[in-house]
């Protein structure tokens, strides 16, 4: 049922431009999110708030608002393209897809950091990491792009209080402020490297 709805939806187009900073990484749309045509716009979602409250954008936005993401830097995709009404309807398949997908768009925008929006994306990209996974920068790079872990921020996502999210999106905005605007951090070669 869930791949027959999904194939009716319409897909959701990135937000990235040339200059990209931070790369937001989700799993895949959600139906609410395919159907308004923006990134992160389930009812209980608090990534706007979050991107607010933590200083990475200076005013208030919504979701109506991701295409002003470029304007500070920050760019939006997803590993899997396919909306769906959760993540148990996507097939290992998608997943090898669209972890290629990622690498080529990461190697071709450079960010400096791409940061996975929850510890699900994270298990998705790197599935080969077995160990406990904390938020923040990890050792997995992908290219010559830093990985930063943010907590999902659905409503669903019962696993971190509001003020743990808020800690972990500011920790990113610390940590931007002091990855030189020319690329990556300049330890980046010292890093595992997946390409």
């Amino acid at each position: 049922m869930g791949r027959i709805i999904s194939r009716v939806l319409p897909p959701l187009r990135d937000r990235i431009r040339p200059g990209v900073r931070v790369l937001f990484v989700g799993i895949n749309p959600g139906v609410r999110s395919s159907l308004t045509g923006h990134h992160f716009a389930g009812f209980s979602n608090r990534f706007w708030k979050l991107l607010y409250e933590s200083k990475l954008v200076p005013e208030p936005i919504t979701f109506e608002d991701d295409d002003r993401l470029p304007e500070w830097g920050y760019g939006i995709t997803n590993i899997v393209a396919r909306p769906t009404p959760g993540i148990d309807t996507l097939e290992p398949g998608e997943y090898v897809a669209g972890r290629a997908r990622l690498r080529a768009k990461v190697r071709r925008f450079k960010p400096a950091v791409v940061a996975m929006v929850g510890l699900t994306v994270f298990r998705a990209m790197f599935p080969e990491r077995k160990d406990a996974v904390a938020l923040g920068r990890q050792a997995e790079m992908l290219g010559e792009s830093e990985v930063f872990v943010l907590p999902n921020p659905s409503g669903r996502n019962a696993n971190y209080t509001y003020a743990e999210m808020l800690a972990a999106f500011r920790s990113l905005q610390r940590y931007v402020g002091r990855v030189p605007r020319s690329g990556p951090a300049s330890n980046a070669s010292s890093r595992k490297a997946i390409r």
